[in-house]
């Protein structure tokens, strides 16, 4: 195929910025602004299907490759996607289009350049799963941090600022030792490029330092314990679309990367510290449920949730098992949907009441009962009900760390536990009860986009818990070949070692 349809997702919305912020200002800019903005979003989103559509899950080959010289001798732009990665383009293409739709009601002011900002992240966060080399991957993925330290230190809250560059120091400090090692395998290899690297092997006494260095900055993005702590005031001040983005899209990106590359360049380092990766993941497991169970915002206890739930995924990630690493893209892929969902749902109760505190809620369902429908199905989602998508990645992330140790395994099922806890309590307090506020009683239910943007979320959540055989298959082969590799790599070195 011909068609650069990589590039054409990377830059179709950055174009679409670019057209919205230099638009001349009339009347019905913001009007004209969103719906270019929805169209160059939504057009992206059927691109990605399409690319779907023409890949071919039967190999684990990267596919569409696109290769380009940037700085001779030392910088190919390069990209190209396999069964990893192509899950989270769609995912990515899939959630802008309904954070372009949400802000009608959600950003008051500066509407044109927060839907610059939405497009602009877009291109780089589908930027980060394209790239096959590390230079390229690495300006993506340190680049989707401006539009976001934007969003939330414009468009937040009170805290704005403070969380804004609280956000932005953690990720940012924890990338700086990335683009060292980067560097560093530049010098000792004379390449950037990934597939290069997967063939040639990284040296072992290289290895572990090398990890270490991507690992402080995927623990923080995450986000792993303990550096978890900018994620909560992160969501609570940025705005609805922001969290969403953050939520659904961002934290992915980190767990991307620990299959891509701590798992792929580093296999020796990856299973000499897999004690220290579920020991951080059953802490984030527990931990966070507890404090979920304490707190009064409802946005704070979604943002805890999280940490929770990608504490599954890294655990999931190094179990090294098909089930384990399967579970893991399918957590993410569902995290993604339900959190987007979440946040979507507490942003819809709170333009009507202008309040995330839970005590001020109670009897929802008397007033807005199309509302508790469908938060009673994303709440089902996040606990990992069986018959939607939160319950597929848990059940087979579990499955693998049974595999690897009954023990870690016991105390991660323990976290499912409580993930019923607290999204049942919070669905219990919100929905049901007596209406304890006379406000309540004049909240209108939902209105035709909010049904639209909800109901895009409620279909792929249950279609996927009913059916995950698209998503398993995209991925198999290449999570197959993945393992192969990995196993290849820690036997010769055992060998080595003898």
């Amino acid at each position: 195929m011909n068609f650069p349809i990589l590039s054409s997702l990377i830059l179709l919305p950055l174009l679409g910025a670019l057209f919205i912020f230099f638009s001349k200002s009339k009347s019905n800019t913001h009007l004209t602004s969103k719906y270019l903005a929805l169209f160059v979003s939504f057009t992206n989103f059927i691109l990605s299907l399409y690319l779907w559509y023409l890949f071919d899950p039967s190999t684990a080959e990267f596919q569409f490759l696109e290769e380009q010289s940037w700085i001779k001798g030392f910088i190919n732009y390069k990209v190209g996607i396999d069964g990893i990665s192509i899950l989270f383009i769609i995912l990515t293409a899939f959630i802008t289009p309904l954070c372009v739709v949400s802000v009608n009601s959600t950003v008051k002011y500066r509407l044109k350049d927060f839907l610059v900002a939405i497009l602009v992240m877009e291109s780089l966060m589908i930027g980060v799963f394209c790239s096959l080399d590390l230079v390229i991957f690495y300006l993506f993925f340190e680049g989707g941090l401006i539009p976001m330290f934007l969003i939330i230190g414009i468009w937040g809250g009170e805290r704005r600022v403070y969380s804004a560059f609280k956000f932005f120091l953690y990720t940012l400090l924890g990338s700086v030792l990335m683009l060292v090692a980067i560097i560093s395998i530049y010098w000792f290899t004379g390449s950037t490029d990934i597939t290069y690297l997967y063939n040639l092997g990284i040296d072992e006494k290289y290895q572990y330092l090398l990890w270490l260095a991507f690992f402080s900055s995927f623990a923080v993005k995450t986000p792993m314990w303990p550096v978890h702590t900018w994620l909560p005031d992160a969501h609570v001040e940025a705005p609805t679309a922001g969290s969403v983005l953050l939520a659904a899209i961002l934290l992915k990106m980190a767990g991307y990367g620990f299959i891509r590359f701590s798992v792929g360049l580093f296999p020796v380092a990856s299973e000499y510290f897999i004690p220290l990766i579920y020991i951080l993941s059953l802490i984030a497991i527990i931990y966070t449920s507890l404090v979920a169970l304490m707190q009064e915002d409802m946005k704070k206890l979604i943002a805890y949730s999280s940490v929770a739930h990608m504490g599954f995924v890294t655990l999931g990630i190094f179990t090294f098992t098909q089930q384990g690493l399967e579970g893991s893209i399918f957590q993410m892929i569902s995290h993604g949907l339900v959190s987007a969902a979440l946040f979507l749902s507490v942003g819809v109760i709170y333009e009507r009441m202008h309040t995330r505190l839970i005590s001020n809620y109670g009897g929802l369902v008397s007033v807005m009962p199309k509302y508790a429908i469908v938060l009673m199905v994303f709440t089902l989602g996040a606990v990992g009900l069986p018959g939607t998508s939160g319950f597929i990645g848990e059940f087979l992330i579990l499955i693998g760390a049974f595999k690897k140790s009954f023990l870690v395994a016991a105390i991660a099922s323990i976290g499912v536990i409580l993930s019923a806890a607290y999204m049942l309590w919070l669905y219990k307090r919100v929905v049901f009860g007596e209406i304890k506020k006379n406000e309540i009683k004049k909240m209108p239910d939902l209105n035709r986009a909010e049904v639209l943007i909800l109901s895009f979320l409620v279909l792929p959540i249950v279609f996927f818990g009913f059916y995950p055989e698209p998503l398993l298959n995209t991925t198999e082969t290449s999570i197959e070949n993945l393992i192969e590799m990995y196993n290849i790599n820690i036997n010769s070195n055992l060998v080595e070692n003898k």
